[in-house]
């Protein structure tokens, strides 16, 4: 089987705090019965649209997938590693923690053990948007319990504006809500584990409440200055010039990494080479903006060599997964945005920014173990 991207439909899932309209990233969901607050693009009961596993969902692609699509660093093949979605907030989230793999380990086994670390992209903010995230200097475990019981959370974390072009990272155990006006892309280590801490007294429409989950909440909440917050980018390749009226070039920034994912935004005008071919591991492209096609050829496993060739169209809102063997150019007019996701190896990660130019200062403050 001849290795090819394939595109990933959404799953669009139902939220009390999700909007009516996911325009423009998809226009087609306009004027919504119900609020739809997530866009699932790699759930694993996500359905593939195209290429050979097309009609299965993307846990069933996985593991039928011979394992040079998924990469060498995934030999053992285990549960699909990371989740991509798209948030649109209507209202607020939850105030919420998410706990760690030690923790989740040991307590939730039942609902897969995995902890979760996440990163936000915002893709489109209003004016006078904010997120809330960590606690504030001198937050106790008792100050949050009377905080809760005096619906004044909020006042004890940490206030941050959005603009667009933002990104938050997020290590497990930090509080958190994301307040309304944003649009974000979320990547994160795959699990769907959130203990809420307040719901602001919100009902469904059943008259019921959501469960909390104060006491687990406690248990896993760092308290203090964490790691993550809002993060600076570091630059990774940046080249324009220009031929009368036709601007061809690129700007590809690292946004964050660990070791659950590593996530760079890509802008670019005509054509770039996005995945090279390696075969490492899979890569994950989520088209913010723009249209054009998608190129592709083999090259890694036969040097010199390349067969395979083929393309598609992409468009705004579209996911897609990269065989790890694939070197991948999307083409454009006259300008795309995507972002690109993958599980890296942070060692091999951190040489390579050092060899960018950037010092050890600013790659610990993108790059996190």
């Amino acid at each position: 089987m001849r290795p090819e991207p394939f595109r990933i439909e959404p799953t669009f899932v139902p939220r009390i705090w999700g909007a009516r309209s996911l325009a423009p990233l998809y226009p087609e969901k306009s004027n919504l019965p119900e609020p739809r607050g997530e866009a699932w693009l790699t759930g694993v009961d996500c359905r593939v649209a195209s290429g050979p596993f097309a009609g299965k969902t993307l846990g069933e692609a996985w593991q039928e997938m011979p394992p040079e699509w998924r990469g060498t660093r995934f030999t053992e093949l285990g549960d699909f590693p990371m989740l991509v979605k798209f948030i649109f907030p209507k209202d607020k989230l939850s105030i919420q923690v998410h706990p760690d793999d030690a923790y989740a380990a040991k307590h939730e086994r039942a609902a897969g053990g995995h902890g979760k670390t996440e990163m936000w992209h915002v893709v489109q903010a209003e004016p006078g948007a904010n997120v809330l995230l960590g606690t504030k200097a001198g937050v106790t475990k008792q100050l949050v319990l009377d905080a809760i019981a005096h619906d004044t959370l909020e006042n004890l974390l940490e206030k941050h504006s959005v603009y667009n072009g933002d990104t938050f990272f997020i290590p497990a155990g930090t509080p958190h809500t994301v307040e309304p006006g944003m649009v974000l892309c979320e990547v994160q280590e795959y699990s769907d584990l959130t203990y809420r801490e307040n719901d602001y007294g919100r009902t469904d429409a059943k008259g019921k409440s959501r469960e909390l989950h104060v006491e687990k909440a406690l248990d896993v909440m760092q308290f203090g200055k964490t790691a993550g917050g809002k993060i600076r980018p570091l630059s990774i390749y940046t080249a324009y010039r220009s031929h009368s009226k036709l601007k061809v070039g690129r700007n590809v920034t690292l946004l964050s990494a660990c070791r659950y994912f590593s996530v760079e935004r890509w802008e670019f005008y005509e054509g770039i080479s996005i995945s090279d071919g390696r075969g490492f591991a899979f890569d994950i492209l989520v088209v913010l903006n723009g249209k054009g096609k998608i190129g592709w050829g083999r090259t890694a496993w036969k040097k010199g060599h390349d067969e395979g060739r083929g393309s598609s169209d992409f468009q705004a809102g579209q996911c897609w997964f990269i065989p790890a063997p694939l070197a991948v150019a999307p083409r454009t007019a006259p300008h795309a945005t995507m972002l690109r996701a993958y599980v890296p190896d942070l060692a091999v990660l951190r040489s390579a920014l050092k060899a960018e130019g950037h010092s050890k200062t600013a790659i610990a403050g993108t790059v996190f173990d």
